[in-house]
Formats: structure tokens, C-alpha cells, sequence
């Protein structure tokens, strides 16, 4: 626990130490600091899972005194068979490529440029595992030239030096023999001060980690083998990663989109330090809606936080295409004249996700509490199918303010394809949580304990008074196709026996009062009735 806790403060004092050369070099705050610090750090990270990786396959390289010196050393044809035998998802890395390199001739004229070229050339040689796609199929860049962000080009040189001595510092490959299951934390101190929407439209970059324990491990309460996974608006990943780890990485492929680049670069980054690797090729930098590129494709587990409210009216029109009637089976929502930045864009997300599930799908979707008892509309259409299909495995309340970016109040939707329709769980959780405070703002913070609770009541199935009710599916055809749990709670009546005298004296006691009540009601509209004739004749 100690070597853990002082990985990750030496981990946190690197990225620390990378903000400090941006600042020094203009760069704070600036917005191209984003790249720099994630790029460099997913590039250290690289260089050292690359080392560690060939150190494995190679043991004599351990006792070189200089690494890269000795991998340089090696002949072509063993260097090439050296880099077959390496895992499909491990970088490949030339001698001249590493850190180690690049610090040894820091002092060399033009090193900004060697330094860039560097990164272009990991980056060419590492298209087919590490870009993130586009809907047209062009593959970006891992590494940007980041020296052409220092607009005094004499100052290039000198803030690689700066960089690269940064990362030789540490090494990451301690880390990877003892397996340290730290990098969830990593990443969201990394991206802290960048996490913030900067444009995109979908991007939802951040879930609440108690909300997507709760999402992961309510679908996934037994052992799963090979499944697809797929997340239509993913932001930087925080539900795929959560639910990755729950079925276990070895046992999923991730599947994406979202229309951030930003967004998709944070999800790369995220793949890549959450040994998810292998499914880089699967994000694809789309917009899900309009220009969906898993249409055809049909995945085991659906998690999605998707934009509640946005204008999509510059694309609604091409929504109402043959190919998509079966997916927006429900409707598409109205261009309203004014406030379209309002157009409830959520709903497609539902049915493009309900579309998406395979024969035995399950999926969980963050939805505006407001949707669970619509009484009309495309909501109200959604949940008839979900129940006429029995689909619906259960619905959560959350507490409000449990999001940091919206005051909504949100309900987690949990669909099944072999859903139960006679033990429908409806869960009202908003009266849970604590209430911490962020900055300016407060949000609602759920205990270890309550998130537990909330796992457990829902996965037994079982009804506790005032936090959930099981329900059937004639149940809520009953009560207008209703997902509150609110409106299945049992009133409660509490009964007292008391005599008859006892009762005599209760209700004279309350006429006492009302015949008082009435006596200075009166005083008081006399007292007012002779100020207003006082004034009158003044």
C-alpha cells in the first residue's frame, strides 16, 4: 500500500512538473496546454510500457547499462523478430524513439525538431493500433508537432530539454510488474483542469464514479465472457472504464462514439492507462446521431450519459431517412422557433440505443427524472415499448445535485432484453447522500454504504418502504406506463386506540381552538374596518 501511495505521488508530481514548464514557457492555462500535457504524458507512458514489454521478452536487456544503446546494438532481423513476439497491443518503438535517447543528445542543435519528428514518427508507426478514427475512416494524429505551440520559435529547444527532463525522472515500469490498479485516479488528475466542454456538442466528460459503480455493477452481477461494449456519447470513458473493469478487461471489447475530439483523444488516453488497448481502433470521432457508424452492429452492454438538451436542428432533417425510421421508431423531437437549444436530444439517444441492443442486450442510460412520468409525447411512447416488449429491468432516482455540471435531477434506466416483467424494480434514491461542497457549488455525494445498498436492494429484487418497490408489468400499464417509484409507495396510515372520552376530548380541544382562532380573527378585521374609516375622514 506505501509503494502504491508513493507511485502515485510520484506520478502526480510529473504531471505537476509538466504544468510548470508549460507555465514557464507561456503556455499556462493556455489552450493548447492540454495537448501538451496529455501527449507528453501518454508518450512517456508508452516509451515505458514499450521498455517494460521488450525487458520481458528480451531478459539480457535488463542488465544493459544503456537501454536503448543495446536495443540500437541489436541487428535488424533481431530487432524485427524481437518486436513480432511483443503483444499486438504494446507500442513499437524504435532505439532512437525513446527517452532515454532523446535525453542523451538534448543538447544537440535543433532538439525541438528532433523532438517533434520523434513523436510524428511514433505516430506513423503506430497508426493502425493507437488513432482514433472519424466517420469518413481518417485516421488523426497520436502526437501533434508540440513545439509549434511556443510561438518564439528560439524558446522550441529549450522547452523540449524542459519536457524531456521531466520525464526522465521516473519510470512507470515498476508499476507494471506489481500491477497497481491506480490509474482511474491518474487519469482524472490529469485531465482536472481541462474538463470542461470546450465546444463539443456531445461530450459529457464526466460521470460521477458512485453512479457508474452503481450502472456497472447493477448489469454486470455475474461473469461475462467476450462481450461487446458501447457507449454512443462517451465523453473521456468514466462508464466504459467502470464497467470494463467489472466484467474484466480481458473479457470486452469497448465500442464508441462521440463527436469530441477532444473527448475521443481523453477516452484514448483513458484505453490506453486502463490496459484497454486493444479497443483504440473501435473510437470513432462520429456524430452518433446523424452519422451513426455502428448501425449495423448489435453490442452486449449499452452504458450511456448522454446530452440531455441541444439544438440539433442544423441536422435534423436528415433524421428522417429511410434507414433510421425503425431506429427513431418513437419520433424525432420538434424544431421549436425559439429556444432550440432546448430540442430534447436525449430521446434519440434512447431509441438509437434500444436499436443498438443484441438479442440479450443490457443497458443502463442516464435520463432527466422529468422522462419517468411524462404523460405524453416520445417519452411516453419509449417506455410503452420498453414495456410491451418487456425490456424493463428497473429504473434509480438519484439525489439531486449528484451531477457537478447540471442542477437536473437524473434517474438511471435499466434495460434488459431478458428483463423479468413480473419483478420490475423502481428505486426512489433522492433522499441519500451527503451534501459536500465544490467551489461555489454543492453537489450530493452517495457513502460507500448507500451506493452498496442501492446495488443490492436492486439486484435481490426486493422492496424496502420508502427507497423501492417490485413491480409487474400490468403494474405499470395501470398507472399510465409511470417508472417512479413514488407513485407505487404504500400510504401509510397510522392507527391509535383511544376511548371514546379520550377522542370527545381531542375534538373539543381542536373546536376550542378554531372558535379562538375565529374570536381574534374578527377583533382583527374590526380593528382594521374603524382604522380605514379613521383615515377616511382624515
Amino acid at each position: 500500500m506505501t509503494q502504491d501511495i508513493n507511485f502515485m505521488t510520484k506520478t502526480k508530481a510529473l504531471i505537476d512538473n509538466l504544468k510548470s514548464v508549460c507555465a514557464n514557457y507561456g503556455l499556462g492555462n493556455d489552450g493548447n496546454e492540454f495537448k501538451i500535457i496529455t501527449q507528453v504524458f501518454l508518450y512517456k507512458f508508452l516509451n515505458d510500457k514499450f521498455r517494460y514489454a521488450v525487458k520481458q521478452e528480451m531478459p539480457a536487456l535488463n542488465d544493459a547499462e544503456n537501454f536503448s544503446e543495446a536495443l540500437h546494438n541489436l541487428s535488424e532481423d533481431e530487432y524485427q523478430f524481437l518486436v513480432a513476439s511483443l503483444d499486438p497491443n504494446i507500442p513499437r518503438l524504435r532505439p532512437q524513439h525513446l527517452i532515454s535517447h532523446l535525453f542523451t543528445i538534448q543538447n544537440d542543435s535543433d532538439f525541438g525538431k528532433t523532438f517533434d519528428d520523434t513523436l510524428r514518427q511514433v505516430s506513423v508507426e503506430n497508426a493502425e493500433v493507437f488513432s482514433v478514427k472519424s466517420f469518413s475512416g481518417a485516421k488523426d494524429s497520436l502526437f501533434d508537432d508540440l513545439t509549434q505551440f511556443i510561438s518564439d520559435s528560439s524558446q522550441r529547444d529549450a522547452f523540449a530539454k524542459a519536457l524531456i527532463n521531466k520525464l526522465f525522472e521516473f519510470s512507470f515500469e515498476e508499476m507494471f510488474e506489481q500491477k497497481y490498479d491506480f490509474f482511474a485516479t491518474i487519469f482524472e488528475y490529469l485531465i482536472k483542469d481541462y474538463n470542461t466542454d470546450s465546444g463539443g456538442k456531445y461530450a459529457e466528460y464526466y460521470t460521477p464514479h458512485a453512479v457508474a459503480r452503481i450502472m456497472a455493477q447493477i448489469m454486470v452481477p455475474e461473469p461475462v465472457k467476450s462481450a461487446k461494449v458501447y457507449d454512443p456519447s462517451a465523453g473521456s470513458g468514466t462508464l466504459l472504464m467502470s464497467i470494463a473493469h467489472e466484467i474484466g478487461e480481458e473479457n470486452c471489447t469497448i465500442y464508441s462514439e462521440d463527436i469530441s475530439q477532444k473527448s475521443s483523444n481523453m477516452l484514448r488516453l483513458n484505453l490506453v492507462l486502463n490496459n484497454l488497448t486493444h479497443s483504440i481502433p473501435n473510437i470513432i470521432k462520429t456524430n452518433t446521431i446523424a452519422q451513426p457508424t455502428y448501425l449495423d452492429t448489435k453490442f452486449d452492454f449499452i452504458v450511456s450519459n448522454p446530452p440531455f438538451k441541444l439544438d440539433f436542428s442544423d441536422f435534423h432533417a436528415d433524421l428522417d431517412k429511410d434507414a433510421f425510421k425503425k431506429r427513431f421508431f418513437a419520433g424525432i423531437p420538434n424544431i421549436p422557433k425559439s429556444k432550440k437549444e432546448s430540442m430534447a436530444i436525449y430521446l434519440l439517444f434512447i431509441q438509437h440505443i434500444m436499436f443498438s441492443l443484441s438479442d440479450t442486450g443490457k443497458a443502463a442510460i442516464v435520463v432527466p427524472t422529468g422522462f419517468i412520468t411524462a404523460q405524453s409525447g416520445i417519452e411516453k411512447k419509449i417506455r410503452e415499448r420498453l414495456i410491451t416488449n418487456g425490456w424493463l429491468r428497473g429504473v434509480v432516482s438519484m439525489p439531486s445535485n449528484i451531477f457537478a455540471s447540471t442542477g437536473t435531477n437524473v434517474s438511471v434506466l435499466f434495460l434488459d432484453k431478458k428483463a423479468d416483467s413480473e419483478h420490475i424494480v423502481l428505486m426512489d434514491a433522492s433522499k441519500l447522500g451527503e451534501t459536500v461542497k465544490e467551489g461555489k457549488n454543492q453537489r450530493t455525494v452517495l457513502t460507500p454504504t448507500e451506493e452498496n445498498r442501492i446495488i443490492e436492494t436492486f439486484n435481490a429484487k426486493q422492496a424496502v418502504p420508502d427507497l423501492a418497490v417490485v413491480v409487474t408489468k400490468e403494474q405499470v400499464i395501470e398507472k399510465n406506463y409511470s417508472f417512479s417509484a413514488g407513485q407505487y409507495f404504500e400510504v401509510k396510515i397510522e392507527y391509535v386506540d383511544i376511548t371514546a372520552e379520550e377522542f370527545a376530548e381531542i375534538m373539543n380541544g381542536f373546536e376550542s381552538r378554531l372558535q379562538k382562532l375565529f374570536a381574534e380573527g374578527n377583533a382583527l378585521d374590526e380593528e382594521i374596518q374603524e382604522q380605514l374609516k379613521s383615515l377616511r375622514y382624515e
